[in-house]
């Protein structure tokens, strides 16, 4: 074989692996195809305040990482509940549910989310600020052998 014949066959073969590389990772199912979201509120109080409450469906065969995830090398897939509105709250305090242990011997212990999950916050918000609210969950969902790209998911509070 000549050096132009081997080099051509280099060519081909790398755009070939370049061509299989980007059709696998745009087949990658996101994490919001198996976790469903929803948000109620209360009324707004005199005082401002405000409860949200965000339910989260996980599809039996997943789990999402809880918060705290209880594991360093796990804390960027923590599931991560934000609050928003057109105007600045004052404040937003997320309250996370205890997640069930799960035992791994290989990367250590570690805490997750299953089935349904309800995420509560207590929102403040400014003096007649009665405006709709969005809610951002940033999440991945996994088995216990695959996990699904990140997503992120937003719900509109009225």
């Amino acid at each position: 074989m000549t050096l132009r014949q081997t080099t051509s066959l280099l060519a081909l073969a790398a755009a070939l692996l370049l061509t299989l590389s980007a059709a696998a990772v745009g087949q990658g199912k996101k994490s919001g195809t198996v976790v469903k979201a929803d948000a109620k509120a209360t009324k707004v109080g005199d005082d401002g305040k405000q409860t949200v409450t965000i339910t989260l469906e996980v599809d039996e065969k997943y789990h999402i990482y809880a918060n705290p995830v209880g594991l360093k090398d796990l804390e960027d897939a923590e599931t991560k509940v934000s609050v928003s509105g057109k105007k600045k709250l004052e404040s937003v305090k997320v309250t996370y549910p205890a997640g069930e242990k799960k035992v791994d011997k290989d990367v250590g212990n570690y805490s997750v989310y299953k089935g349904k999950v309800t995420i509560e916050a207590e929102v403040q918000r400014a003096k007649g600020d009665t405006e709709p609210l969005k809610v951002t969950i940033k999440l991945q969902a996994c088995t216990n052998t695959l996990c699904l790209l990140p997503d992120t998911l937003e719900v509109s509070v009225p």
